[in-house]
Formats: C-alpha cells, sequence, structure tokens
C-alpha cells in the first residue's frame, strides 16, 4: 500500500504558505523538486523522496542543491507546468483531502505530462542543433563518472 503525503498545506499560522498538489497522470514516478523563496532569494533542490513517513522515518534519502542557472530555469519551468496544470492535478487541503483542479480555459485542457513530453522533445532536439555540432551534455558529479 502506497503511504500518504505527511506534509499538510494552508493551516494557519504553521503551513499557510505550502501547497501540495498531487498530479496524476501518464507517469508513476515523479520529480522530487522542492523549491523555496528564501528572503527573496529562489532556492531549488532535487531529492530522492517524498515527504512519506516511510521516507522520513525508515529510510536514507538525499537532498541536494541545484546551483547552475540554466539547470534552474529548466526546473522553474518544469514547476511552473505542473503548477498551473488543470486538467490532472489536485490540491490537498489541510485535512489531508484532495480536490481536484477543473479546466475553465480550452488551452488548459492538455495535462502537465503532455507538456512535459512536448518540453523535453524540444530540449533533446534543440541540444542537437547545438552550435558546436555535438550534444549537450550534462555533468555526471559522483563515483560513476562517464
Amino acid at each position: 500500500m502506497r503511504d500518504t503525503c505527511r506534509l499538510r498545506p494552508g493551516i494557519p499560522g504553521l503551513s499557510n504558505n505550502i501547497h501540495v498538489i498531487s498530479i496524476v497522470g501518464r507517469f508513476l514516478e515523479h520529480a522530487r523538486v522542492y523549491y523555496f523563496r528564501n528572503g527573496g532569494d529562489e532556492e531549488y533542490y532535487i531529492g530522492s523522496a517524498d515527504c512519506m513517513k516511510r521516507n522520513l522515518e525508515r529510510r536514507v534519502e538525499t537532498l541536494v542543491p541545484v546551483e547552475d542557472p540554466e539547470l534552474r530555469q529548466q526546473l522553474r519551468k518544469m514547476l511552473e507546468i505542473q503548477l498551473y496544470d488543470h486538467r490532472s492535478a489536485w490540491d490537498m487541503q489541510p485535512d489531508g483531502s484532495y480536490v481536484q483542479r477543473q479546466p475553465r480555459k480550452e488551452k488548459e485542457k492538455r495535462g502537465s505530462h503532455d507538456k512535459l513530453i512536448r518540453m523535453t522533445a524540444r530540449l533533446a532536439r534543440d541540444s542537437h542543433n547545438h552550435p558546436k555540432g555535438k550534444p549537450r551534455t550534462v555533468r555526471n558529479i559522483g563515483p560513476n563518472r562517464a
């Protein structure tokens, strides 16, 4: 059985500036991107875990900052696509229940997964048109460098 998110948004004085959105669609796996606006400065982190009981109490998880401006810009675009999904997104309420969003306009009828697929295809196509004639690569940091 899958666990539930332990973070409760919208509780006055505690989490009134936190939003939890669940996107149900084509992909089971999803990004673990954390965005904070710390004193006006944007901070981006990627991690291995959701805020779920089994991850926070019984596992070793990691969270790392994303500092490269180009990668931060890509994460921001992906987050915006997901935050403004009115097709397949559900908003968590303070009591832990969810309310599904409804498309209000014709352009909102395409879900974030479809938009992300299109964006990724565009990025892949553009990477092959890089001025140096070879695809861009993302640096691999860690013991298994290519």
